[in-house]
């Protein structure tokens, strides 16, 4: 039954001349008080959102984005800073990119906002999209067999921190502690200082192509997950998948059960008034997402995302978009009619994300995310 909703925004600025036939993404270059803006807006937003009972606001990590798009570096941090502002709204990090982080460093900083949040910080991992991003931190990207690898041992090690008092580590990327003298003797194990206060910590992880080694690594580590602007086929198949595996790992879980299903909305009084209000900030986000491979629309779209190639910058159409409900576009009744759907659908369902698109102005997500609140939510009580 679903009972939370949450909104995931990814650090954009006020955008002008978007669309498929506005600036290039590539020739956008803002400078250093036009990218602070990202935070002003994510704290405008928590705030709107706390007033309002949305469950969480989701963040997503990003480096060296001078166009604009993505201009939060340091979810934790950020976190402690909204929380101090907020009553109650819970912060989700959608995601860590592990690879641009030592595992031990991401962990003291989540302990740390743990404790400072009160357990207000959700924890969610990923391996990164930009090759900008992890190459320039040193680790692979481009080769993407062993950003995996990376990305499992670094998380069995933040696991180690998070979960025991001391612990030690021994692997193809890590070796901790470093076989070293410390004041007189050779280390053989470390502790993190401080550990988080509430555990277990959950954590959360996208699921973006639906392989099974990708599943099964999270089943097996009691990883959660979260399906977004993603074409309605892939998402009974994931859930189904993903409900599968946990059954293999001897865990029965509803359909829907220990995941979040995430859609881009726009909400207004018929269906032509929100693709009418969203379309320029549509093609924006296709415009830059698309040749990063991160678009979910077709079966092209997700043997792309796996092969991590670049699609068209026009891949994906409105049109389909709504069709298919990677978008939800419409009055308040078409939303919770199809949500009613879903609820029925996926009986483990708790918790829905409804965002907006890169680029889409401060005051429309805010709208948005009110007619939302106030016309939706009240169905879902």
């Amino acid at each position: 039954m679903i009972k939370r909703f949450s909104t995931l925004y990814i650090g954009h600025i006020e955008l002008e001349n978007c669309g498929h036939e506005g600036t290039r993404a590539d020739d956008r270059r803002y400078s250093n008080e036009r990218v602070i803006e990202a935070f002003d807006t994510t704290l405008e937003l928590a705030q709107t959102m706390d007033e309002l009972g949305y469950e969480a606001l989701w963040l997503a990590e990003h480096h060296f984005q001078h166009e604009g798009y993505e201009c939060i570096p340091n979810i934790p941090l950020l976190a402690v800073h909204i929380a101090n502002h907020t009553k109650r709204l819970k912060i989700g990090c959608g995601f860590n990119i592990i690879p641009t982080w030592h595992p031990i460093r991401l962990a003291e900083d989540y302990a740390t906002a743990d404790i400072l949040t009160n357990g207000r910080l959700i924890f969610g991992v990923g391996r990164g999209y930009h090759t900008r991003e992890v190459e320039s931190f040193g680790n692979p990207m481009l080769d993407g067999e062993a950003n995996r690898e990376l990305f499992e041992e670094q998380l069995e090690i933040i696991l180690k921190a998070f979960n025991q008092e001391s612990f030690s580590h021994q692997g193809k990327y890590y070796t901790i502690p470093p076989a070293v003298p410390y004041r007189g003797y050779t280390m053989k194990e470390i502790t993190m200082v401080p550990r988080p206060r509430h555990l277990p910590v959950e954590i959360w992880q996208p699921i973006v192509s639906g392989s099974a080694r990708g599943l099964d690594f999270m089943v097996k580590h009691g990883i959660k997950g979260v399906v977004a602007a993603t074409a309605e086929q892939f998402v009974q198949r994931w859930f189904a998948d993903y409900q599968t595996v946990a059954k293999s790992h001897g865990r029965d879980l509803k359909l829907g059960e220990d995941l979040i299903l995430g859609f881009r909305m726009s909400i207004d009084d018929t269906q032509e008034l929100a693709i009418k209000r969203v379309k320029p900030y549509f093609e924006e986000h296709a415009k830059f997402m698309g040749p990063l491979g991160m678009l979910r629309y077709s079966e092209e779209h997700v043997k792309a995302v796996a092969e991590r190639r670049a699609q068209s910058r026009t891949a994906a159409t409105f049109g389909n978009g709504v069709q298919n409900r990677t978008w939800l576009c419409g009055p308040a009744e078409e939303f919770i009619g199809y949500l009613k759907e879903v609820e029925r659908r996926y009986p483990g369902l708790e918790h829905v994300m409804v965002s907006c698109p890169l680029g889409t102005p401060r005051k429309m997500m805010k709208e948005n995310l009110t007619r939302f609140a106030r016309e939706v939510m009240p169905a879902f009580k």
